[in-house]
């Protein structure tokens, strides 16, 4: 009894002990201690990396801006003779003669080579021969012809006589039969010989006819057979004439190399000739742009400070290593000083000026095919990825038609290595 009064009295007198105040510091130290680690780590994690480091040195940022879109192309296109004429070797042969060096200026009907070929020489020879033979053969034929014209008509003439005096006897048989004075055998066989007189007459005539169509039909055939031979003749003459080759056309002769004692192939280049008067551009285009550049898209050059109106007058639309060629011819007047394979800088317009959004054309639209961009967040370090839709392209700007908005800050640099990538944050300088 009394050692639980005791014990009681010990522990209510422990309870009733007040705390002392070093205690009460320790807990507010350990309180102070939780805010401000906590406030550290978030502190922290605000600092911390929200998408794929990238420096900012080897990026590029453009704000979208409200402009006026320039449908058009920039390319470097090269000069080329608007008239030009190739020259190939017609034959085959030994180079005998040249008569001029590479870059000269050649005059038409000027001797620009000279080739030997001993086989066409002989040929033609041989094809001489022939054509003497046969017009020789026509001129016999026709000689033929007249003679047996001539024989026929003396025939003829024969005949002719014969009938009349068989004709006049039998008139008089007849008068004679009448009077008593000749039997009416004799008148009978008077009349027989008219009638015979009158056969080999038209026998003859017929005879005539006959050989007049099959005479006819050999005459033409030989003088048919002349003509092919006479085609065939300046043929072969030609060709050996062209051994001796002349310009075709007043001009520059241009990557001619021939030396004599050079054998030539038929076909083998040999050269051209450019008309140093009148040019055109070749350029090479994106095959971006092929379903939009059309024949008589007008455009201009740059050469000298100077521009120069041109016009689409071709397009080659075979696609080789991702571009097809364009020609353009100037349509006013033309640069003075312009040398073939002379690049210049040249606009093909591919529609008029529009107003539009618009953000510099870069790598990074091929990169994604124009369907999104990083776009700058709020924070101005982070860039997000948006899909974008875009309109007109040219070379030089994008047209914007949703998914941005004036003033947006897009990074333009390329995203190949951002394919797979939702965020971007920026670092250093």
């Amino acid at each position: 009894m009394n050692d639980n009064v005791n014990l009681h009295t010990v522990t209510g007198a422990a309870m009733d002990k007040p705390i002392p105040k070093n205690y009460k510091k320790q807990i507010f130290r350990i309180s102070l201690l939780v805010v401000i680690a906590i406030a550290l780590v978030v502190l922290a994690w605000s600092y911390l990396p929200k998408g794929l480091q990238v420096s900012q040195s080897d990026v590029r940022i453009q704000a979208v801006e409200q402009g006026v879109f320039l449908d058009d192309i920039i390319v470097r296109a090269n000069a080329q003779p608007l008239n030009s004429v190739i020259l190939d070797a017609v034959e085959s042969g030994r180079v005998e003669e040249v008569f001029v060096q590479d870059g000269a200026m050649v005059k038409q009907g000027q001797f620009i080579f000279r080739l030997s070929n001993p086989q066409r020489n002989l040929e033609l020879l041989q094809r001489k021969g022939e054509y003497a033979i046969n017009v020789a053969n026509l001129a016999n034929m026709r000689v033929q012809d007249q003679n047996a014209k001539s024989e026929h008509q003396r025939r003829v003439s024969a005949l002719e006589f014969d009938l009349d005096q068989a004709r006049k006897k039998h008139q008089r048989n007849i008068k004679l039969a009448e009077q008593g004075f000749i039997s009416s055998v004799q008148l009978e066989e008077a009349r027989d010989a008219v009638e015979r007189q009158e056969f080999l007459l038209k026998e003859e005539k017929l005879n005539r006819e006959l050989e007049v169509k099959v005479r006819s039909t050999a005459l033409e055939q030989l003088e048919t057979g002349i003509y092919g031979l006479q085609n065939g003749l300046k043929i072969v003459s030609n060709t050996v004439d062209n051994l001796a080759v002349r310009s075709p056309m007043d001009g520059k002769l241009t990557d001619f190399k021939l030396q004599v004692g050079e054998s030539v192939n038929a076909g083998k280049r040999l050269g051209r000739i450019d008309d140093p008067k009148s040019f055109k551009l070749a350029a090479q285009v994106d095959e971006f742009y092929l379903n939009r550049v059309a024949v008589g898209h007008k455009g201009s050059a740059r050469m000298d400070e100077k521009t120069y109106a041109v016009e689409v007058m071709s397009i080659f639309p075979q696609i080789k290593e991702g571009r097809f060629l364009v020609e353009l011819k100037f349509t006013k007047e033309a640069p003075l000083k312009l040398n073939p394979g002379q690049s210049l800088d040249t606009n093909i317009s591919l529609g008029d000026p529009a107003p539009a959004l618009i953000l510099p054309m870069g790598a990074y639209i091929n990169d994604t095919g124009g369907t999104w961009v990083f776009v700058q967040a709020k924070d101005g370090n982070t860039f997000e990825r948006r899909n974008i839709k875009i309109g007109h392209r040219s070379n030089r700007q994008v047209e914007i038609i949703s998914g941005l908005e004036k003033g947006d800050k897009v990074l333009i640099s390329s995203y190949t290595a951002y394919q797979n990538v939702q965020r971007l944050q920026l670092s250093g300088k």
